[in-house]
């Protein structure tokens, strides 16, 4: 989709987070810190903006439809000047003029000092944070802080592709909403709706490769995603030449006509070694071998974020993950 999550309107599945959250807030027991977990591009910040506009709107609907008269608050929100609500995500560093690797504790410290303010309007204060797998040490402790003695009228959505990286403190003190795959209908209908112009082969394609997630689909659609899981396929079958991984890492590195291919590769990559882990795992391989493709998936999201967050060299990385395939 276009729209960044904060100007996203349209949100469809996931009836079962949808409910959890506004059955909390109307119930008037609403918890102070909820972890919306799931892979990426599956529909959780476009979530958590739109409980966001639902709560500071005072929204009632049970779907997190906006009320009546309440477009402002939706411009405000997706203009990013709503006074009561406050985002987190990695910034640009102003001396590297680069993206930060991680959320730095001075971000968190901003977020924290909002929400003990008295909310603008009267209703709630809310702070998002997107990625909160990417805080450091004291960005994460300096949260914990606020998650162990909460503001009243205030409420955090922790959003996360990968959970496990959060302290368990902070886990265990926030409310957990995790979000499955989309069906394929509803996939189907929405890259008819965003992406009329695949053929039916290429959004079947498309679909089985997004397991679940309209944003992977519609980012592969964009980026070659088909072509792309040829070649992940290819080397996730057997070992690579030099020459033939040379010739892959400068189709993946290169941006033709501005398409970005580096990251949907990796995407599909660590998609690719979790699925042969999984089948590996219910045929029986030995502990020793799962830890090492586990190992190995969590090595390949590392070294494409920082490839990414501080712009190295992305032939470099592909050559790099090449060679770690099917090492003994």
């Amino acid at each position: 989709m276009s729209l960044e999550p904060r100007a996203n309107p349209d949100f469809r599945g996931h009836d079962a987070a949808v409910a959890a959250l506004a059955q909390a807030a109307l119930s008037g027991r609403l918890h102070h810190g909820w972890l919306i977990s799931g892979q990426p591009g599956i529909g959780k910040a476009t979530l958590a903006f739109r409980f966001a506009r639902w709560l500071l709107a005072g929204g009632t609907a049970p779907d997190l439809s906006l009320p009546p008269g309440a477009e402002g608050v939706f411009r405000r929100i997706a203009a990013g000047t709503h006074p009561d609500l406050f985002t987190v995500e990695r910034r640009i560093n102003t001396k590297t003029d680069k993206l930060q690797s991680e959320i730095v504790i001075n971000t968190i410290q901003e977020a924290c000092a909002f929400m003990r303010l008295t909310p603008a309007e009267g209703g709630w204060r809310v702070v998002i944070i997107d990625g909160a797998e990417d805080m450091n040490p004291n960005a994460a402790n300096a949260l914990l802080k606020v998650l162990e003695e909460p503001p009243a009228r205030a409420i955090l959505l922790l959003i996360s592709s990968a959970p496990g990286r959060l302290l368990p403190t902070i886990r265990s003190r926030c409310r957990a909403l995790p979000m499955a795959h989309l069906p394929e209908d509803t996939l189907r209908a929405l890259l008819a709706e965003y992406a009329p112009e695949l053929s039916a082969h290429e959004a079947a394609r498309l679909i089985g490769l997004a397991e679940g997630s309209i944003g992977t689909a519609l980012t592969l659609a964009a980026e070659g995603g088909v072509a792309l899981a040829g070649l992940v396929e290819e080397v996730l079958q057997a070992p690579v030449s030099p020459e033939r991984a040379q010739n892959i890492a400068d189709t993946v590195s290169r941006a033709i006509e501005g398409v970005d291919k580096f990251a949907p590769f990796f995407t599909l990559l660590r998609a690719g070694l979790a699925a042969t882990t999984r089948a590996a795992a219910r045929s029986g391989q030995p502990p020793a071998r799962l830890a090492g493709d586990v190992s190995l998936w969590q090595e390949f999201g590392k070294l494409e974020r920082e490839v990414t967050g501080l712009n190295l060299d992305k032939r470099a990385a592909v050559i790099v993950a090449l060679s770690q395939l099917h090492r003994s």
